[in-house]
C-alpha cells in the first residue's frame, strides 16, 4: 500500500487505542516502548488465529479432532491393531478414544453418542445402525501344553467331542457358543461346554492350567500366556473363519469418522473371503 495509506491506517490505529505506537522523527520511524509491546501481543494473536483457522479447516476436512471407537476384541495383534496403527500414522492431528464393552453396551453406546463406530464380530445389524463388513479371522483352539489334540497342526471340531470347552460369558462368547452348534449339529458330537463368568483372558488362563480348552480369534494369539499353544480349528471345507464389521449411526456427522470409514472403504474394499 501507498506510504499516505499506511501513515494514516497507523494514525487511526492509535486513536483507537489512545496510544502511541510509534515515534515519528526526521530520522524515521521507530516503535515506542509501549508499541513494541503492543505489537508483539498482536503478533501472537495473528498467529493463534492463523493456528485456529488452520486448525478448523484440518477438522473441518477429517484431518483433526477426536474418533470414539468401541471394540470387545484383542487388540494385542490382528486387523484392528493394525487399522489403528495406519490411522494413527495418516491422522496424526486425531485424538483416538477406545472403548471396551459388550456389543449390548456398544449398542447403547452408538445411540447416546457416546462411541463414533464398533467393531464387533457377526454381521448383524446393530439397532438403527450402517454397517460395512471388514475382515474375517481364523477360529483357533486353545490348549493346553502336553494336551492329546496338541499333536497335529490343525484340528477337526468332531475332535471336540469328549472335551470340556470353556466360554466365557462376555462377548463374544455368545457368538462362539452359536458357532460351536452351527459346526456340531448333533448333541453327541460336541464337547462338553461350560460357561465362565470371566473375560476370555482369564478363560484361556484357566485352560493353561489344565481345567479345559477354548475357541479364539487369531487375534487373541498375540497374547502370550504360559503353559498355552494354540491349533487351527477347521471343518470339511477348511478353516473356520468369524467376520469383524464397522457399526455407526447414519447421522453422525463427525469428520473424523467419515476419515475413518473412508480409510476402512480402502483396506476392506469387500468382504474377506
Amino acid at each position: 500500500m501507498r506510504q499516505s495509506k499506511l501513515s494514516r491506517c497507523i494514525r487511526q490505529l492509535e486513536e483507537r487505542i489512545e496510544m502511541t505506537v510509534f515515534e515519528r522523527s526526521s530520522g524515521g520511524v521507530r516503535a515506542t516502548q509501549a508499541g513494541r509491546d503492543f505489537l508483539r501481543m498482536a503478533r501472537s494473536i495473528l498467529e493463534q488465529m492463523d493456528t485456529l483457522l488452520a486448525s478448523a479447516h484440518s477438522t473441518g476436512r477429517g484431518e483433526a479432532g477426536r474418533l470414539a471407537i468401541g471394540f470387545y476384541t484383542s487388540l494385542s495383534a490382528g486387523n484392528l491393531r493394525a487399522t489403528l496403527v495406519d490411522y494413527a500414522k495418516r491422522f496424526p492431528q486425531i485424538e483416538i478414544g477406545m472403548m471396551e464393552r459388550s456389543r449390548t453396551r456398544l449398542a447403547t453406546a452408538l445411540r447416546n453418542g457416546a462411541i463414533d463406530v464398533a467393531i464387533v464380530t457377526g454381521g448383524t445389524l446393530l439397532i438403527d445402525n450402517e454397517i460395512i463388513s471388514l475382515w474375517n479371522e481364523r477360529v483357533l483352539l486353545a490348549l493346553p501344553e502336553g494336551h492329546r489334540l496338541a499333536e497335529g497342526e490343525s484340528i477337526h471340531w468332531t475332535d471336540l467331542k469328549g472335551e470340556t470347552l470353556l466360554i466365557s460369558r462376555h462377548d463374544p462368547g455368545p457368538e462362539i457358543q452359536e458357532l460351536l452348534l452351527t459346526k456340531l449339529t448333533s448333541p453327541e458330537d460336541r464337547p462338553k461346554a461350560v460357561c465362565q463368568a470371566a473375560s476370555w483372558g482369564n478363560v484361556n488362563s484357566l485352560v493353561g492350567v489344565g481345567f479345559g480348552v477354548s475357541l479364539v480369534t487369531e487375534s487373541d494369539v498375540g497374547v502370550k500366556l504360559p503353559g498355552l499353544i494354540y491349533r487351527e480349528l477347521r471343518d470339511g471345507t477348511g478353516p473356520s473363519w468369524v467376520r469383524y464389521s464397522a457399526h455407526w449411526r447414519i447421522d453422525n456427522a463427525n469428520p473424523a469418522l467419515a476419515s475413518f470409514l473412508k480409510m476402512l472403504g480402502e483396506r476392506y474394499p469387500s468382504p474377506a473371503v
